[in-house]
């Protein structure tokens, strides 16, 4: 950490902070509904649950939200009005994301702010901030590390929270971050915080369990469909989707018409390669009919076409897809078997 991009934030002024946030954007953050741990927006800032582990879902829905309205319409007496959703001005704060989730949206950065930007993601990209959160006891089935990532990085981050007890080490890792950090509660961090910070890194990342992978993975990857590998590593998958709606980078869609008799609406809505009507044509024919075909076009997509094509894996190591599995199919052990294949 460079000591000027970084300063002090006690935590007996978080919730000050937090109020006066709320007055000039709209704030997504950890709360607590029931039993679940979710990232959802705030009223108040006693609705912060700022606690160990990742929420259920990922940061991606505040930017790319399961359902959104592209335009509505209204026919009647031969006449058709169409009313375009608004773009929105309104900024927001994504607070105590974690890393991995951070790390996330830089590859929806990529594919929605690309050569063809998509205008309903980018006007909210624009005016949002994301204040990370430092994972200073990272979970078991996380391995960010293995994907690039790290349980105290700050990619993705504009600043970066990590908890040194009764006070937080803020860093600035980018410009609207650097200048955030200028106003505020915030006071001068010493080299006793700073070394502090660093040690609390070191010991987050020394205390995963680096996913063994393997270097082969992408020569093996390249396996035919009719390979048996595939059919082995997917007998178990239910083809429920779960993995993808969870995951802080995929970012399939469907675009559906939801009409009345004189009204109607199209809609964005996420949609998964999981699904056996995701690639069916019109004509009924499906490229990829069954569950090892879909199974391997996730792995290919996350492993091999976006890391050649945006040069980013597409996974963040958050390990969502681990924990939730109904069946407890473990993409790193997917992985490291592809890797000790016998190349083809």
């Amino acid at each position: 950490m460079i000591r000027e991009e970084v300063r002090i934030l006690r935590k007996e002024r978080l919730e000050a902070f937090l109020r006066d946030l709320l007055r000039d954007y709209r704030v997504f953050a950890p709360v607590r509904k029931g039993e679940l741990l979710l990232l959802d927006r705030i009223d108040s800032a006693t609705d912060v649950a700022l606690v160990d582990g990742k929420t259920k879902n990922s940061a991606k829905e505040a930017l790319f939200p399961q359902r959104e309205r592209i335009f509505a319409y209204r026919a009647e007496e031969g006449k058709v009005e169409v009313q375009v959703a608004p773009r929105t001005e309104e900024k927001q704060i994504l607070f105590g994301v974690r890393p991995c989730d951070a790390r996330g949206l830089l590859l929806l950065d990529a594919v929605f702010g690309g050569d063809c930007p998509d205008p309903y993601y980018v006007d909210k990209r624009a005016g949002t901030l994301v204040f990370g959160m430092a994972c200073v006891n990272p979970s078991p089935s996380c391995f960010c590390l293995s994907m690039g990532g790290g349980p105290c990085s700050a990619d993705g981050s504009d600043l970066l929270l990590v908890d040194l007890g009764d006070r937080y080490a803020v860093e600035a890792a980018s410009v609207r971050g650097r200048a955030f950090l200028q106003e505020g509660p915030f006071e001068n961090a010493g080299v006793e915080e700073l070394a502090q910070a660093e040690e609390i890194g070191k010991e987050a990342a020394s205390s995963m369990d680096p996913a063994s992978i393997g270097e082969a993975l992408e020569k093996r990857l390249e396996r035919p469909v009719d390979d048996l590998l595939w059919a082995g590593l997917t007998e178990s998958c239910l083809g429920c989707g779960v993995c993808t709606y969870l995951c802080p980078t995929c970012h399939c869609f469907d675009i559906c018409d939801e009409a009345a008799s004189t009204t109607g609406e199209r809609i964005r809505i996420w949609d998964s390669c999981q699904f056996p009507l995701f690639t069916r044509e019109a004509s009924g024919y499906d490229p990829r009919p069954s569950g090892k075909e879909r199974f391997r076009q996730r792995i290919m997509h996350k492993f091999s076409y976006l890391p050649k094509g945006r040069n980013m894996t597409g996974c963040v190591g958050c390990g969502r897809c681990v924990t939730e599995c109904p069946v407890n199919l473990d993409i790193r052990e997917v992985l490291k078997k592809i890797s000790q294949a016998e190349a083809r």
